[in-house]
């Protein structure tokens, strides 16, 4: 185990201790009792900051499809990958390692392939031409994958008393990344992470993930729980800024990804992000005297900016932000 990759004693992932099979709340989106499904998300969002949705609309077919194209790209021969290598956060469509190799002083047992994917005919003749369905596969997932994200903000906003239109509204013509994480094996798993504890600096998130290797967990009750999605299963994670929009009612919850000595892991990340010069901050109709604004306004330009520069597990950005 190469040194640079091995935690301090005390920043260990202590995987022992990780609680498994405690429940991580499901929503069943097909089903036609919308106000229980909206009951369903707030209660999730409120206790959790997690929850997994079960038909969700997006093809078993075309999900197979993302992770084996996934698979295929990181089993590229490493001069052909490294022509996409860049350490630069700035860089829209990068292949990298770890998280943030500039200022990280311990790295994480993780290789990434980072993309922008709206508007899609921006990004997409930058993509990797190599496995050849690459393009095509992964831009026809982004575009399932955020009208999913758009139903999903109408059911949250519902949730909080709001407008459904309200969180798509609010956040601009959102940017969407993705990220296609790599997990290879691991000889110590004990001795390092995939990726440290951390929570999203976007509004939403959607993981496709493998489903036959663990590594995703999350706090929980002061514990860190293993997440194993049902058969189908996206999850789905409150990001920081819907727990500002939220003034506080809703968790954006530290997780974090753990490695194996067995097996390598794929897991496919998409990232709905606020526009970046729209005004953030907890919704007028939730800041009451009851219920004063716990954060202050800002943008997701000032917040993004905020969160790379700073080391992936220290305190919780949108502490930075409160009033």
């Amino acid at each position: 185990m190469p040194g640079s990759y091995v935690r301090p004693e005390s920043q260990r992932p202590r995987l022992a201790e990780v609680v498994s099979g405690a429940p991580i709340p499901v929503v069943d989106l097909s089903s036609t009792d919308r106000a229980a499904v909206v009951r369903a998300i707030g209660d999730a969002c409120r206790s959790h900051g997690f929850f997994q949705v079960l038909n969700h609309g997006i093809d078993a077919g075309l999900i197979a499809a993302v992770m084996g194209v996934g698979r295929d790209f990181f089993r590229l021969p490493a001069e052909e990958k490294a022509k996409l290598y860049s350490d630069d956060p700035a860089k829209k469509i990068r292949l990298s390692t770890s998280f943030n190799v500039r200022k990280e002083t311990v790295h994480n047992w993780r290789d990434y392939l980072r993309l922008h994917c709206h508007p899609l005919d921006q990004f997409v003749p930058d993509w990797p031409s190599n496995p050849p369905d690459f393009k095509e596969t992964i831009s026809t997932y982004c575009k399932e994958v955020r009208e999913l994200g758009f139903r999903l903000y109408a059911a949250i906003s519902e949730s909080l008393g709001l407008e459904a239109s309200y969180m798509k509204d609010t956040l601009g013509e959102q940017e969407q990344h993705m990220a296609v994480n790599f997990y290879p094996r691991c000889p110590e798993p004990e001795l390092t992470y995939g990726l440290p504890a951390h929570t999203d600096p976007n509004a939403l998130t959607i993981l496709l993930m493998d489903q036959d290797v663990a590594g995703l967990q999350v706090l929980h009750g002061g514990k860190w729980v293993a997440v194993n999605p049902k058969p189908g299963a996206l999850i789905v994670n409150i990001g920081d800024q819907l727990q500002a929009l939220s003034n506080g009612q809703y968790r954006s919850v530290w997780h974090r990804a753990v490695v194996n000595s067995d097996r390598e892991r794929l897991s496919v990340a998409s990232f709905l992000c606020p526009c970046n010069d729209v005004e953030l901050g907890p919704a007028r109709k939730l800041v009451t005297e009851e219920t004063p604004a716990v954060y202050r306004s800002y943008t997701y330009d000032e917040y993004y900016k905020k969160f790379w520069s700073r080391n992936l597990d220290q305190e919780h950005c949108l502490e930075l932000f409160r009033t």
